[in-house]
C-alpha cells in the first residue's frame, strides 16, 4: 500500500497485522481523490483539499487522512480504536514527517471527543456490516467535528444501506468491487 499521489507520492504505508483492518485499496483511493480534485462541490468551486481541515475517522492505516495531507490539507485528525491500527497510523506519521500536521486520538467515533475546531473534509470508513457509517456522521455532527458545508466521503459495504440522516445531502455515489463510495454534504445543524 503506498500514497498515490501529492507530495508523498509513491511513499509505503505500514498496515497492521491480522483481519481487523481493511485499508482502502489504491485504486479506489486514487479514484476518490480524482473525483474530488476534479468536482466543483468546494468552496466557490476550488478545490476541496487545499487546506482542508480534515478527520479519517475509523481510520485504519490512516491511507485516507495521508493522501489528503500529500495533496495539500492543512490538518487531519485520525480516530480509530484499535490499538493496532493507531499504531500503525503513528509509525505512518513519523514516516512522512507529518507530525506536525496531524492528531492521532482513540476515539470512538460515533461519540467522538470535542474537537480543536470543525472539519471541511471527513473521511469515514467504518467495519461494514454494523450501522456505524450514519451513526458516525450523526455523531461528528452533535460532537461540532463537521463544518457547515463539509464534504464526507463514507466507504460501506455494496449491501450496506446508507440513508442520510437529516443535515445531510448525497451528492454522488460510486462503486468498487464490494465497496460504495459516497459522498455527502453536511448542511449544518
Amino acid at each position: 500500500m503506498r500514497i498515490v499521489g501529492g507530495s508523498h507520492r509513491g511513499r509505503r504505508l505500514t498496515a497492521p497485522a491480522g483481519k481487523d483492518t481493511r485499508p482502502t485499496t489504491d485504486r479506489t483511493r486514487e479514484a476518490l481523490f480524482n473525483i474530488l480534485a476534479h468536482t466543483d462541490w468546494g468552496p466557490d468551486g476550488g478545490s476541496l483539499i487545499d487546506g482542508a481541515v480534515a478527520v479519517d475517522a475509523f481510520c485504519g492505516t490512516g491511507a485516507l487522512g495521508l493522501e489528503a495531507l500529500s495533496r495539500g490539507a492543512e490538518h487531519c485528525t485520525f480516530l480509530d480504536l484499535g490499538r493496532a491500527a493507531l499504531d500503525a497510523v503513528r509509525a505512518n506519521v513519523a514516516q512522512l514527517g507529518e507530525a506536525e500536521r496531524a492528531t492521532i486520538l482513540r476515539a470512538d467515533a460515533t461519540k467522538p471527543p470535542p474537537p480543536k475546531r470543525p472539519c471541511t473534509l471527513a473521511f469515514l470508513d467504518p467495519p461494514y456490516g454494523q450501522g456505524l457509517a450514519p451513526r458516525a456522521m450523526e455523531g461528528l455532527a452533535k460532537g461540532g467535528w463537521l463544518a457547515p458545508g463539509a464534504l464526507l466521503v463514507v466507504e460501506v459495504g455494496e449491501g450496506d444501506p446508507l440513508p442520510p440522516p437529516p443535515g445531510f445531502t448525497s451528492l454522488d455515489e460510486r462503486r468498487y468491487g464490494d465497496t460504495r463510495v459516497v459522498f455527502l454534504r453536511y448542511d449544518g445543524p
